[in-house]
């Protein structure tokens, strides 16, 4: 009975029988589709434009479309730097108010002193970053969480922006900025319209699809974007490898004064005169966005895309409720089973991803 003879010392295996570790497995394209942060809300905005165009036929249209996105660019300009804040790793709750503050600066200044309006859209930059830098270095500098920090600030700019307008107009309310000079300059930047097809499409609309192209190409493509993800993450872990922690929070703080100061000068020549009561509540619609976007509440996760589609969930379904003909007290209810929808989605899709 023949016997087969055992392989030679120093033969290599035969082929066929490729061993791998978990470590080196590559993952399908599929897997790694759904790995993006933005993946869970893109699905969600598609279903909730699909329910809106089946149960309000007046959403097919094209000016209707527009007032949406309208909608959405004046949420989604503000939750792109709320979103990156969130990587980082912190919250601003004073981002609804600080928009006002902004607004108010600017209308007061140029309104009182008789000047040029570029005069207060320029001053009301200036006090917008110096509010963000506040806020970054007040917790950089008391290791306070941002909830708290920001918390304050918010209690002292809503007492302040009602306080000092009507010590210096007598009401609740700036007075009319139209008549002012570079009032026309300012109106084309910050809330001119143009037409596409027979169609107003509203000046923010394209603002907010640069910002958020920009937003991307800083996190994907910049040292910066590294820095803002390895601060969310573990800071300690950041400092120990050289990030500058410091400077990175309270650049990130910084941006969401940039952006409050833009949609500051958007609703002042949009309506030409400012309540300054409003944008109390703003806050939690723009870290909402960020969320349902994608962005973990612990930081260290997320994206710029993901907010564009949060943000554009909350337009559809700010507008859809009422071109659909229902009750809008119900705007509410949707936005927080929306939320709760979104964060369900969103934890799938991470742990189908990240499912060996």
């Amino acid at each position: 009975m023949s016997q087969q003879a055992a392989p030679a010392v120093g033969t290599p295996p035969a082929p066929g029988g490729k061993q791998t570790d978990g470590r080196t497995v590559r993952r399908s394209p599929v897997l790694r589709l759904l790995a993006r942060p933005e993946v869970g809300v893109f699905l969600g905005a598609v279903a909730v434009l699909v329910f809106f165009l089946v149960a309000a036929p007046s959403v097919r249209q094209g000016g209707s479309m527009a007032t949406i996105l309208y909608q959405s660019s004046t949420i989604g300009i503000m939750a792109l730097p709320v979103a990156l804040l969130m990587i980082g790793g912190e919250f601003d709750l004073s981002a609804g108010v600080a928009v006002i503050t902004s607004a108010l600066t600017a209308s007061m200044l140029s309104y009182q002193l008789t000047m040029n309006v570029w005069t207060g859209v320029i001053v009301a930059l200036v006090l917008s970053l110096a509010i963000g830098a506040f806020n970054g270095w007040m917790l950089m500098k008391t290791g306070l969480p941002s909830f708290l920090v920001t918390l304050g600030t918010f209690l002292i700019l809503q007492g302040v922006n009602l306080a000092v307008t009507k010590l210096v107009t007598g009401n609740v309310a700036t007075d009319d900025v139209s008549d002012m000079d570079g009032f026309g300059q300012a109106k084309a930047v910050f809330a001119s319209s143009f037409d596409v097809g027979g169609v107003q499409v509203k000046i923010t609309v394209v603002w907010w699809l640069v910002f958020a192209a920009l937003a991307t190409w800083v996190l994907l493509r910049t040292k910066y974007g590294n820095w803002i993800f390895a601060v969310g993450g573990n800071k300690d872990s950041a400092r120990a490898v050289g990030v500058p922690v410091t400077f990175t929070k309270i650049s990130l703080f910084m941006l969401v004064g940039f952006g409050a100061w833009f949609v500051g000068m958007h609703q002042l020549f949009s309506f030409n005169t400012v309540q300054s009561g409003e944008g109390v509540g703003n806050e939690l619609i723009y870290i909402a966005a960020a969320v349902i976007g994608g962005c973990l509440l612990t930081g260290g996760y997320g994206s710029a895309i993901g907010p564009v589609f949060g943000a554009f969930m909350f337009g559809m379904v700010n507008q859809g409720i009422v071109y659909a003909g229902w009750n809008p007290d119900w705007f509410k209810a949707f936005l927080g089973v929306m939320l709760l929808g979104a964060v369900l989605i969103n934890l799938w899709v991470r742990r189908t991803a990240t499912r060996r």
